[in-house]
């Protein structure tokens, strides 16, 4: 099947789900409308699976565990290799559809499409390295060898601000290891994880080896979960759901979990950075994807004798951004993904000035339809305020004051959260420090690139525990088995 821009008005039209090899509507009459939230337009009506349906998922992704897993790697890899070419002959059609239900401009939708293809890519081939190795016996007559087995049979649940890169780390994951997935992506954003998996089945993927399911959350989350056939939990979302996940997977069959949750990412910007670089920089990362991104930028801290002029370049970069529906070539920020999050960021503006913070840009929604809010920039924020203590996740970026290097670090780490981290400095001294002194899963220096296919991706303390992404990703899926065999 070729994929055209044709196809997309169909994409939404008929939304199913994937259930044992069968696009299905379920078996229930439930289900929810899709909007597209640059219009509030309605992109047509989501089917909720049902009991039944959730059982017929979950015992075909069980049946086809063990053909699965006995599937030579080579083989696994194939399936991957060709589905990864099959998304990026259709990448211009799903990139329009990815837009329209989730928001972002066109061209971020394109470049979250290639970072899933590159995954789709990497696992593939990170098949050929499923390695054990041999320990070295105490006697001759002993042989010991270590092996990894697909852990079974999985249930991965995606949200809606990434709905092709986050789906494709737990699907190419868990089928390059060998195992079997029960999906359950964001209902807001159906369409593009749907098109991940007809990309697998079309690529060859056998019935029952992947399947999409939607419902209400809690209910299709605790069903899964739960269940008896399910070994293996990969949760991304808000911390207080992966924590009731997390509990649930240790009451029922005490599964493995992999946990990417919340953060509220630091930036240290020292004095000896160079400013307007690192504002341009920091502006590019904190207003992509409307600020929905769970490793941006989110609260600045910036050495005192350049925290003004930083400030200024970071309003100043803010404000060329224009707001506007994805699709609109002129449009470099989409809108937030539902009046929610529209909520959220004017209580975080309302917050900061009753704080004593000011408003440097920005600080309303756009009397328009859809979801739009200003890029935002705040000056002078005190730590108390609650977009310097809470995850905005949207279009503002807070900014405070430092002295030392010491003080910054103390600050940064004062919250809960560690996912990412950030630090502009010229000074490898400075460097390292705050490389060793950031508590969190992924650092960057100078850049924000931490999330790539090769490498883990995941954080530390409330921000959840685990990896996707890089070898610790494939071992995630894996559980390894020791073997030794005493000679005749």
């Amino acid at each position: 099947m070729t994929l055209s821009s044709n196809d997309v008005p169909s994409a939404f039209s008929d939304l199913r789900m994937l259930i044992d090899g069968r696009w299905t509507a379920g078996s229930g009459m439930a289900g929810e409308p899709v909007f597209n939230p640059a219009t509030e337009g309605a992109l047509g009506r989501l089917p909720h699976a049902g009991p039944d349906d959730l059982e017929r998922a979950v015992a075909a992704a069980a049946r086809s565990f063990d053909a699965w897993a006995a599937t030579p790697a080579c083989e696994r890899r194939q399936v991957l290799l060709q589905a990864a070419r099959l998304l990026a002959s259709r990448i211009d059609a799903i990139a329009r559809i990815l837009t329209l239900e989730q928001g972002k401009p066109l061209a971020e939708a394109r470049a979250e499409l290639a970072a899933a293809i590159e995954v789709f890519e990497w696992y593939a081939e990170e098949t050929r390295r499923l390695y054990g190795r041999v320990i070295p016996a105490r006697s001759r007559a002993v042989a010991q060898v270590v092996q990894h087995e697909p852990v079974g049979p999985v249930a991965a649940f995606t949200p809606w601000n990434f709905p092709a890169l986050t789906p494709a780390r737990k699907i190419a994951g868990a089928l390059a290891a060998g195992c079997t997935v029960v999906l359950k992506p964001s209902e807001e954003t159906p369409a593009t994880a749907l098109e991940l998996a007809r990309a697998c089945v079309d690529a060859g993927l056998p019935a029952g080896v992947l399947n999409v399911v939607f419902g209400v959350p809690a209910q299709v989350s605790e069903y899964l979960v739960r269940h008896a056939a399910i070994r293996k939990i990969t949760f991304t979302g808000s911390i207080p759901v992966g924590k009731h996940l997390a509990q649930l997977a240790a009451a029922h069959g005490l599964k493995r979990c992999t946990l990417e949750l919340g953060g509220h990412a630091p930036v240290l910007v020292f004095d000896d950075a160079q400013i307007e670089q690192a504002a341009r920089v920091c502006a590019a990362g904190r207003f992509r994807n409307a600020g929905q991104v769970c490793v941006a930028p989110s609260r600045f801290y910036v050495q005192r004798g350049v925290a003004e002029r930083f400030t200024a370049e970071l309003a100043a970069a803010a404000r060329l951004l224009v707001p506007g529906d994805g699709l609109d070539p002129a449009a470099t920020m989409g809108p937030l993904a539902n009046p929610r999050r529209l909520a959220a960021m004017q209580r975080y503006v309302e917050d900061a000035l009753a704080a004593g913070g000011r408003v440097e840009t920005g600080g309303r929604r756009l009397d328009r339809p859809g979801h739009f809010f200003e890029p935002t920039v705040l000056g002078g924020m005190p730590d108390r305020a609650a977009a310097m203590c809470e995850e905005t996740f949207g279009p503002i970026a807070p900014v405070t004051v430092f002295d030392t290097p010491d003080e910054a670090l103390a600050r940064a780490n004062a919250l809960p959260y560690g996912l990412a981290a950030y630090a502009f400095t010229e000074s490898p001294r400075t460097a390292a420090a705050v490389a060793r002194g950031l508590s969190a899963g992924m650092v960057g220096i100078n850049h924000l690139a931490v999330s790539l296919a090769e490498a883990p991706f995941g954080g530390v303390r409330e921000s959840g525990y685990g990896s996707e992404g890089g070898t610790e990703g494939l071992d995630a899926y894996l559980s390894p088995k020791f073997v030794t065999h005493l000679s005749a």
